[in-house]
């Protein structure tokens, strides 16, 4: 039997497809007398678009990701799907004129007017290849480019079997693709490493497929049958390594390449361990299966130094939703001896030590994704996040003293949440500019399916429908799109338009300023230094010198109340008499200085360690203010900045 694994646009391109590279190992592995090949058909579009548009990398980039939640990318394909190349056009121009600029609409309406001639293309390149089975995997905006070729395959070659599968194909959703698409012959929902291969073994035997889980599949009279899901998720020793045969080859002759650094794509657990416990409340990133498992650390180590050394690339993306804590003190030190010098991504909780982010990047962890989405600890609990805004403040400031670059996104909209919540917050964010600023703006929730608001209408979202992009995109009945849709309308909750402007004026500034703004401090022991370089603050350089200052600042490093505070610093401070006032007036001080953050009545300090280049810096420039003081006229003499003073040195 021969497989082809089919990649549709707009399947990221810098990226190898990890479910197709799963499939393709399972297929070779676990069926006998079976071979899979994967076609790189979203390569495939960059070549054959920039011959006859002016198309770019970030284009794609844009379809890809950027639109997903106005379809955009969808969209652009519903034209083959339907054989139309005005396929609701003046539905789309309505809707999203004022959303799109004129360029990016005009981009869309002639993609969406050209892509059925590479579908087509595509399908014919399928057909001659001659597989006897055709597998699409859909996740994010890929479902109209793989239901299209699956579509003009199936009108080619009646005869190729037609299976689709991934996340756009899971629980309900993937029943409604097979209801609605006779088509595709089958669908796999959920993981498909067991599954897969045992409807290729059933086919190969003609043996009967109710007992494959999750499987959807027709029965005699043509009825979509879809099986149970299955009741547990796959055990970690089940999960197969990905093999990414081709792709860097493939890459490697298209015009993509000018585009993108490669890297690889890397899996150590799924599910998510702090979700099996409080399961954030928009979060709907793992599908049927919350169970969190992750593989041996020697496994996972294996697999990591089989793919950089095989492919010769060291940049990867690690795609579990949260880290394993096992492996900072397995898999990581390993990586550290290795002497391999790899870049990772991946997601982590905000509450990691400063410790446990120094190991990261050690390993070569560069980026991170803490998850952070708000400063507010109210807010925080109402998405049932589990930290404070004072640990994600701090997460914000270790990140930058341990070289990682934090990617973070602020959202809004909660049920509940107040103005009163983000005011604070918008007041301090000039503060914070010498900090990673999050991606883009702040964006209110999008209510997606599995997460606790889909599921659970008494936390404050009913009457439901799907985003309106499903209805210019599909020709379905409003039922049909529920179960199809991942992402949901639903009426705005929480703060208003003021509030939500405030916020993201703030968040352009510190987006804008970022690059240009510093804080760091330095401790010497009996004093500490800081250095101050932000728009909004006047002073430059700062002393701590006073006994209560410097155990009240070594305090800070972690979030403290008042109460705290002044317990522990009176401890550390014995000589002297100290009250609630006294402690609070230094973070009132402190406070207008921009050195701490305060949320809920705790306080933390937002100043980096320095390095050297800082210290050498401040050094620098006071070499040369006493230069220029000396050899300027008395009448022009221009005198040193007086040093910004703490309010509660006495």
């Amino acid at each position: 039997m021969r497989v082809l694994l089919v990649n549709m646009p707009w399947s990221p391109i810098d990226l190898p497809s990890l479910a197709l590279g799963i499939l393709k190992r399972s297929v070779d592995e676990r069926v006998p007398g079976a071979t899979a090949e994967v076609l790189h058909a979203n390569l495939a579009f960059t070549d054959w678009i920039t011959e006859r548009t002016e198309f770019t990398g970030d284009d794609y980039e844009y379809y890809a990701l950027s639109s997903y939640f106005m379809g955009c990318g969808d969209w652009v394909f519903s034209s083959a799907l339907y054989d139309d190349p005005e396929w609701r056009d003046d539905e789309f121009t309505t809707v999203m004129t004022g959303k799109l600029k004129a360029a990016r609409m005009k981009m869309t309406r002639a993609l969406h007017r050209i892509v059925p001639e590479f579908v087509e293309m595509i399908a014919r390149q399928v057909v001659a290849s001659e597989p006897d089975v055709v597998g699409f995997t859909s996740t994010f905006q890929q479902n109209t480019a793989a239901l299209a070729c699956a579509r003009r395959v199936k009108e080619l070659a009646p005869h190729l079997v037609t299976v689709m599968g991934g996340a756009n194909c899971d629980g309900e959703q993937g029943a409604a693709v097979h209801r609605n698409f006779d088509f595709v012959d089958h669908v796999v929902r959920g993981e498909g490493e067991a599954a897969f291969p045992a409807l290729l073994t059933a086919l190969t035997e003609r043996t009967p497929l109710d007992d494959i889980p999750g499987l959807c599949h027709r029965d005699a009279t043509g009825k979509s049958v879809a099986n149970p899901m299955a009741t547990r998720p796959l055990p970690p020793a089940a999960i197969l390594p990905p093999d990414y045969s081709g792709y860097f080859e493939r890459l490697a002759a298209s015009v993509a390449r000018n585009w993108v650094e490669p890297k690889l794509v890397v899996e150590g657990a799924r599910g998510c361990w702090w979700g099996e416990k409080h399961h954030c409340t928009f979060c709907g990133l793992n599908g049927s299966f919350m169970e969190f498992r992750s593989k041996s650390p020697d496994t996972f180590y294996e697999e990591i130094m089989d793919l950089a050394r095989r492919h010769k690339v060291l940049d990867m993306y690690v795609v579990d939703n949260i880290l394993d804590m096992r492996y900072l003190t397995t898999v990581l030190p390993r990586i550290i001896e290795s002497g391999y010098d790899l870049r990772l991504h991946i997601e982590i909780k905000a509450n990691m030590k400063r410790s446990q982010l120094r190991t990261l990047a050690d390993a070569g962890l560069i980026y991170v994704q803490p998850g952070i989405e708000s400063l507010n600890s109210r807010v925080l609990d109402l998405m049932d996040k589990g930290v404070s805004g004072c640990q994600n403040v701090r997460m914000l400031r270790d990140g930058a003293e341990t070289g990682l670059s934090v990617a973070w996104n602020y959202l809004h909209g909660f049920p509940g949440e107040s103005a009163e919540d983000y005011d604070p917050v918008i007041a301090q964010i000039p503060a914070l500019e010498h900090l990673d600023p999050p991606v883009d703006l702040s964006a209110r929730i999008a209510i997606e399916r599995f997460s606790p608001y889909f599921e659970r209408p008494e936390l404050g979202f009913t009457g439901l429908r799907p985003e309106g992009h499903y209805r210019f995109t599909y020709d379905l009945p409003e039922e049909e799109l529920y179960g199809m849709a991942y992402v949901f309308e639903a009426p705005a909750r929480g703060i208003g338009e003021t509030t939500v402007k405030a916020l993201n004026e703030a968040l352009a500034d510190w987006r804008k300023h970022h690059t240009d703004a510093r804080l760091t401090h330095d401790d010497h022991g009996d004093r500490i230094v800081l250095v101050s370089r932000r728009r909004t603050f006047s002073w430059r350089a700062m002393e701590l010198t006073d006994p209560f200052e410097l155990a009240v600042f070594r305090l800070l490093d972690q979030p403290h109340s008042v109460q705290a505070l002044l317990r522990k610093a009176a401890a550390r401070v014995s000589d002297m008499t100290l009250d609630e006032a006294r402690v609070q007036e230094l973070l009132d001080s402190w406070l207008a200085l921009g050195i701490v953050f305060s949320d809920a009545g705790q306080y933390v300090h937002i100043a980096p360690a320095a390095v050297n280049e800082d210290l050498l810096r401040l050094d620098f420039m006071r070499h040369i203010h006493a230069e220029e003081t000396a050899l300027a006229p008395e009448s022009a003499s221009v005198p040193e900045p007086e040093p910004a003073r703490s309010g509660g040195a006495q």
